[in-house]
């Protein structure tokens, strides 16, 4: 079986070039066995070289020229190509589904047999440190077929998109759903920018409940917080009860307010804890895909908590060279990479240099850091605490960037914070009184600040 399907494969290669340029780019020489991968390399390197299909004569000659091959290897060479010709019509979606799925499990293989040999300790170059990455790439491979939007032909693909009610995670409040058009859309970023104690995980929490309550299969990471402690927020706003409260319900009471907010959902949640600064995107995806086959777990929604101490998969390991604006650049498209991979929305935060209480005013000038975010950010949003609002028992939200509104309107609002709940409610819309005439982020504006953090570097 292995054997045909591999001649298969290459015989479409071959004679097929709507095909070849479909699949190649995905296949690689390893994923052959035997003379095959040496054909294989022989008619990728033609391809490659001439951009377009080698002739049974040409590949014959070029095969006659190699020395990566025995005689007998070469011998059964010659028998296999007349054969790799012959022009046999098949299925076209089952040709691609089946070249997918056989990529797919020799991926698999081979990347099993490769970690065995790293566990081993007899690969040349990778440590068990590899082990989640390797497997990922494997279980991540799939074919992408798109080439692009056609203008005029597509027209009617592009009508029904815009007739199509988009998909998103709603929030509970009321001004959130008023600045997004009703929620978070997939494959967006969106940040939290607040000072330290203002509320950037209790924010998370809070969203990540609502969304659990919705329904919705929720993953939230932490790498401020234990696990425990996050899960403990996230009792304290479902359970309606003060955190400092918790250690004193009974065993039973608890079990039965877990299990009636179990009744009223379908969704899950799964909180996972890393070390500060030490997971990247790369950590990330190993666990989505983990999850997938051990739980069954997809997540509608993912909360990163936060951005700033995450690590960057692109820029791991190269010191106090690295400037802090590219690092929190480079970590903020990572992610944002993974919401585009995973079909999802990723929230996180970011701080700034101050705590920002006192202060009635947050923007991206408080943190050298956050420059770096608004040009991958969807929505960008300061969470703004002062004695005054905090007597009353609010949080002022000011927007920074917003792509899926006018950020000038409801440029600001206020929000209702129960700390002790963790919770978060509507303000009534009279008590909004609030008026600013501050511009919101002005590209232009940004890009003539950014150039006075360039400099910094991460330490």
């Amino acid at each position: 079986m292995q054997a045909n399907i591999e001649q298969t494969i290459l015989r479409n290669i071959l004679t097929d070039e709507n095909f070849m340029r479909k699949v190649l780019p995905f296949i690689k020489a390893d994923y052959f066995q035997g003379v095959y991968k040496s054909l294989f390399k022989e008619a990728a390197k033609y391809v490659a070289k001439y951009n377009r299909l080698p002739t049974s004569e040409t590949l014959t000659i070029e095969l006659q020229e190699t020395t990566n091959m025995s005689d007998d290897q070469f011998r059964v060479a010659m028998d296999i190509v007349p054969q790799l010709f012959a022009i046999e019509t098949i299925d076209d979606k089952w040709l691609v589904d089946s070249t997918e799925k056989w990529c797919q499990d020799r991926a698999i293989h081979n990347a099993i047999m490769e970690s065995i040999s790293i566990i081993d300790g007899k690969h040349e170059s990778l440590t068990k440190g590899a082990l989640p990455d390797l497997l990922s790439k494997a279980l991540g491979v799939a074919f992408d077929t798109n080439v692009g939007h056609d203008y005029i032909d597509n027209f009617e693909d592009r009508y029904e998109f815009y007739h199509k009610e988009e998909s998103r995670i709603p929030f509970d409040l009321e001004y959130f759903n008023k600045i997004t058009k009703g929620g978070i859309p997939n494959k967006t970023l969106n940040i939290a920018l607040a000072g330290t104690g203002v509320g950037k995980s209790l924010f998370m929490c809070h969203v990540a409940s609502g969304a659990l309550v919705d329904g919705k299969n929720v993953l939230y990471i932490t790498m401020e917080m234990a696990e425990e402690r996050i899960a403990e927020r996230i009792d304290a706003n479902l359970l309606n009860v003060p955190i400092d409260q918790l250690p004193n319900m009974s065993k039973d009471m608890y079990r039965t307010k877990v299990e009636d907010i179990a009744r009223k959902t379908t969704g899950k949640l799964i909180v996972k804890e890393y070390p500060t600064g030490s997971a990247h995107a790369g950590h990330f995806r190993a666990l989505l895909n983990e999850l997938k086959l051990k739980r069954q777990f997809e997540p509608d929604i993912i909360f990163i908590d936060y951005l700033n101490i995450c690590s960057s998969s692109r820029m791991k390991g190269m010191g106090g060279a690295i400037n802090s604006y590219n690092y929190i650049k480079a970590i903020a498209e990572e992610l944002r990479g993974l919401a585009v991979e995973f079909d999802v929305p990723v929230f996180s935060a970011t701080q700034t240099t101050r705590s920002g209480y006192g202060n009635s005013d947050v923007g991206l000038e408080d943190t050298s850091e956050s420059f770096g975010l608004p040009a991958t950010a969807d929505l960008m949003f300061a969470l703004i605490s002062t004695e005054e609002l905090e007597k009353i028992g609010q949080i002022m939200v000011k927007q920074l960037k917003n792509r899926y509104n006018d950020p000038t309107r409801d440029k600001r609002f206020v929000v209702g914070v129960d700390r002790a709940k963790m919770r978060l409610f509507d303000v009534d819309e009279n008590e909004q009184t609030l008026t600013d005439d501050t511009p919101v982020f002005d590209k232009t504006e940004m890009q003539e600040k950014m150039s006075k953090f360039k400099d910094f570097t991460v330490t």
